[in-house]
C-alpha cells in the first residue's frame, strides 16, 4: 500500500500532467477529457491515502488519525526514551483517549492505557472532566488520590496542536506531607509551650492578691510551680533550638573523631551530679576490647544523644533496677551504643513513632517527670548527621533496650 506522502505527490503530479495535457493538445474534446480523468485520478490517490495504514488502525473504530506533531514525536526515535526516562508520568491526549504514555504513567495507571477512553485510563473525576474537553485549561491543578490513596498529584496540560494535549503529572506526595508536618509540628510547639505557660500567668496573677501573697507558705509553693514550669518552658526552646540546629546541619556529615568512652564517662558524672537518685543506678559495662576505635562524630552531638538516652532509661526504667551502658564494636567498620532499662516497656504499635516530635506513650507520665517529647526526635536526627543507625527493642514488662550504631573513623580526619 503507497504511504500518505507518496499518495500525496503523485495526486500532484496528475493533476499538473492533466492540466499540460489540457493546454498542449489540440483536439478540444481531449483538452477537456484530459484534466478530468486526472484530477478523478487523484481524488481516488487521496481517498486511499485516508484509509487506515495498517490492520491495528482499523481495528480501533474510535481512533482518529495522529496529527503530524504528535505523529513527530509518536515516530521519533529518540522520544520514548526520553519520555520514559523522565520521573514524572507523560500522556498524550487526544479525541478522549490516550494516544501515547511513557514508562512511569503506565506504571502509575496501568499499560492498558494506551489506547484507552481516557474516562477509564485516568481514574479521577476532577482529571477525566477536564481531559475530555476539546480545548482542556492550562493552569494546573491538584489530584488527591490517584494511585495510592495517600499520594497528591499535581497535573498540568500543554496544547500539541488543535486535537491533541500533553498531559504531564508531577508526584507532590512528599511536598503536601513536609508542609502538614511542618503545620503540625507548630500547632505542638504551641500547645507545649501554652501549657506552662497559662500556669507560670495563673500562678503570678494570684501571688498579686494581697491575701494570697501575704501567705507565706502559700506563697512559696506557687513560687515553686512558676520556677518548675519556666524551667519545662526553657527546656523546651532549647530542644527546640537543638532540633533546629541540627537538621540545619543535617546534610554536612561530622568532620571529627569522637572517642566514645571518654565522652560517656563524663555524661555519666553528670548526670550522677545532677542529683538524681537514679543516677546511681547506671552501670557502664566493661568495654569488649581495650582498644575501641574513633567514632566520625561531633562530639557535643553525642554528648547530647547519650544524655537523651540515658535519661529516657532512668526516667521510664523502674526505680532502684540497673540502667546497663555498653560501648562495644560492631564487625571493623561500626561501634555500637546500647542502653538498657527494665521499666514497664512499650506496646508494639508506639514503636514506629516513638521518635516523632512530641509523641508520647503516655503524655501525663511524661509531663509529670519532665519529658518535653523532642528527646528521642533529636536522637534521630543526630544519628541521620552521622550516618548511623537506630533501633528501639521494647517487652511489656521486662523494658526497653535502644541501640546506636555509628561508623567508624580514621586518623586522616
Amino acid at each position: 500500500m503507497l504511504t500518505r506522502s507518496v499518495s500525496y505527490a503523485l495526486a500532484a503530479i496528475l493533476i499538473a500532467t492533466g492540466m499540460v495535457l489540457a493546454v498542449t493538445m489540440g483536439a478540444p474534446l481531449l483538452s477537456m477529457i484530459a484534466p478530468v480523468a486526472s484530477v478523478a485520478a487523484a481524488v481516488i490517490l487521496l481517498t486511499l491515502a485516508r484509509l487506515p495504514d495498517d490492520a491495528s488502525d482499523a481495528a480501533d473504530d474510535n481512533a482518529v488519525p495522529l496529527s503530524e506533531p504528535v505523529r513527530a514525536l509518536h515516530d521519533h526515535a529518540g522520544f520514548a526514551a526520553f519520555a520514559d526516562g523522565l520521573d514524572q508520568p507523560l500522556l498524550v491526549i487526544g479525541a478522549g483517549r490516550v494516544r501515547y504514555a511513557n514508562g512511569p504513567a503506565q506504571t502509575l495507571l496501568g499499560a492498558f492505557i494506551v489506547g484507552a477512553d481516557v474516562r477509564s485510563a485516568i481514574r479521577h473525576p476532577v482529571a477525566a472532566d477536564r481531559l475530555v474537553r476539546a480545548d482542556p485549561p492550562s493552569d494546573s491543578i491538584n489530584l488527591v488520590g490517584l494511585g495510592r490513596a495517600d499520594q497528591v498529584w499535581q497535573m498540568r496540560t500543554v496544547p500539541i496542536d488543535a486535537g491533541n494535549t500533553l498531559v504531564l503529572l508531577t508526584d507532590q506526595s512528599q511536598r503536601v506531607a513536609i508542609d502538614r508536618m511542618r503545620a503540625d509540628f507548630v500547632a505542638n510547639a504551641s500547645h507545649e509551650l501554652r501549657t506552662p505557660l497559662a500556669a507560670i500567668l495563673g500562678f503570678v496573677e494570684t501571688l498579686r492578691d494581697p491575701d494570697a501573697g501575704a501567705d507565706a507558705a502559700l506563697r512559696d509553693r506557687f513560687l515553686g510551680i512558676i520556677d518548675t514550669e519556666a524551667r519545662r518552658m526553657q527546656m523546651l526552646v532549647d530542644d527546640l533550638l537543638s532540633i533546629s540546629r541540627i537538621e540545619a546541619s543535617k546534610a554536612m556529615p561530622p568532620d571529627q573523631l569522637a572517642q566514645l568512652p571518654i565522652i560517656t564517662r563524663t555524661v555519666i558524672a553528670d548526670l550522677g551530679a545532677s542529683g538524681d537518685p537514679r543516677a546511681a543506678d547506671i552501670v557502664m559495662l566493661p568495654i569488649a576490647h581495650d582498644a575501641l576505635p574513633a567514632v566520625r562524630g561531633d562530639p557535643a552531638q553525642i554528648s547530647q544523644l547519650l544524655n537523651n538516652i540515658i535519661g529516657n532509661a532512668m526516667k521510664y526504667g523502674r526505680a532502684g533496677t540497673p540502667v546497663r551502658v555498653t560501648l562495644a564494636p560492631t564487625g571493623k567498620d561500626w561501634v555500637r551504643i546500647t542502653v538498657e532499662d527494665q521499666g514497664d516497656g512499650i506496646a508494639p504499635e508506639h514503636l514506629p513513632r516513638l521518635t516523632e516530635r512530641f509523641y508520647r506513650v503516655d503524655s501525663a507520665r511524661s509531663r509529670a517527670i519532665g519529658g518535653t517529647g523532642l528527646g528521642l526526635a533529636i536522637v534521630r536526627h543526630i544519628v541521620e548527621r552521622h550516618r548511623g543507625q537506630l533501633d528501639i527493642v521494647s517487652e511489656i514488662g521486662r523494658g526497653t533496650t535502644v541501640s546506636v550504631q555509628l561508623p567508624v573513623g580514621h586518623a586522616s580526619l
